[in-house]
Protein backbone atom coordinates (compact mmCIF):
# COMPACT_ATOMS: atom_id res chain seq x y z
CA UNK A 1 0.00 0.00 0.00
CA UNK A 2 1.33 3.53 -0.99
CA UNK A 3 1.31 6.19 1.18
CA UNK A 4 -0.64 9.42 0.11
CA UNK A 5 1.92 12.36 0.50
CA UNK A 6 0.33 15.42 1.85
CA UNK A 7 2.43 18.67 1.52
CA UNK A 8 1.14 21.51 3.98
CA UNK A 9 1.98 25.39 4.28
CA UNK A 10 3.71 27.00 7.37
CA UNK A 11 0.28 28.71 8.01
CA UNK A 12 -1.09 25.43 9.06
CA UNK A 13 2.20 23.88 10.66
CA UNK A 14 1.82 26.88 13.00
CA UNK A 15 -1.52 26.05 14.02
CA UNK A 16 -0.92 22.56 14.50
CA UNK A 17 2.19 22.91 16.95
CA UNK A 18 1.13 26.11 18.68
CA UNK A 19 4.40 27.84 17.65
CA UNK A 20 4.93 31.10 15.40
CA UNK A 21 7.33 31.87 12.73
CA UNK A 22 10.46 32.52 14.04
CA UNK A 23 9.85 29.64 16.94
CA UNK A 24 9.34 26.80 13.90
CA UNK A 25 12.63 27.85 12.56
CA UNK A 26 14.89 28.14 15.59
CA UNK A 27 13.82 24.42 16.30
CA UNK A 28 14.42 23.52 12.55
CA UNK A 29 17.63 24.95 13.06
CA UNK A 30 17.73 22.97 16.74
CA UNK A 31 17.43 20.11 14.73
CA UNK A 32 13.80 19.64 16.82
CA UNK A 33 11.47 20.45 13.74
CA UNK A 34 11.80 18.56 10.48
CA UNK A 35 12.75 21.27 7.64
CA UNK A 36 10.58 21.99 5.13
CA UNK A 37 10.74 20.81 1.27
CA UNK A 38 10.65 23.17 -1.67
CA UNK A 39 7.70 22.94 -3.79
CA UNK A 40 8.40 25.52 -5.99
CA UNK A 41 10.91 28.44 -7.57
CA UNK A 42 9.97 30.49 -3.99
CA UNK A 43 7.64 27.94 -2.00
CA UNK A 44 8.29 25.73 0.41
CA UNK A 45 5.84 23.61 2.37
CA UNK A 46 6.01 20.67 5.54
CA UNK A 47 5.08 16.42 4.88
CA UNK A 48 2.24 16.05 6.55
CA UNK A 49 3.44 12.60 8.09
CA UNK A 50 6.81 14.41 9.19
CA UNK A 51 4.70 16.76 11.25
CA UNK A 52 2.33 14.42 12.60
CA UNK A 53 5.34 12.01 13.54
CA UNK A 54 7.12 15.08 15.51
CA UNK A 55 3.84 15.90 17.32
CA UNK A 56 3.53 12.85 18.01
CA UNK A 57 7.26 12.24 19.90
CA UNK A 58 6.36 15.65 21.56
CA UNK A 59 3.11 14.31 23.16
CA UNK A 60 4.71 10.99 23.86
CA UNK A 61 7.59 12.82 25.81
CA UNK A 62 10.07 11.99 23.85
CA UNK A 63 13.67 13.94 25.24
CA UNK A 64 14.93 16.94 22.76
CA UNK A 65 17.75 14.08 21.31
CA UNK A 66 15.37 11.41 20.78
CA UNK A 67 12.95 14.01 18.58
CA UNK A 68 16.62 15.00 16.92
CA UNK A 69 17.32 11.93 15.74
CA UNK A 70 13.54 11.42 14.86
CA UNK A 71 14.14 14.23 12.20
CA UNK A 72 16.96 13.09 11.35
CA UNK A 73 15.22 9.21 10.20
CA UNK A 74 12.63 11.47 8.66
CA UNK A 75 15.07 13.63 6.68
CA UNK A 76 17.05 10.86 5.29
CA UNK A 77 13.42 8.57 4.49
CA UNK A 78 12.74 11.24 2.28
CA UNK A 79 15.10 10.11 -0.39
CA UNK A 80 12.46 7.05 -0.97
CA UNK A 81 9.64 8.72 -1.11
CA UNK A 82 9.92 9.13 -4.86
Amino acid sequence: MTQQIQVIRRPDVERRIGQGRSSIYAAIAAGTMVPPVKISLRAVGWLNHEVDAVIAARAAGKTQDEIKTLVEKLVAARKHLA
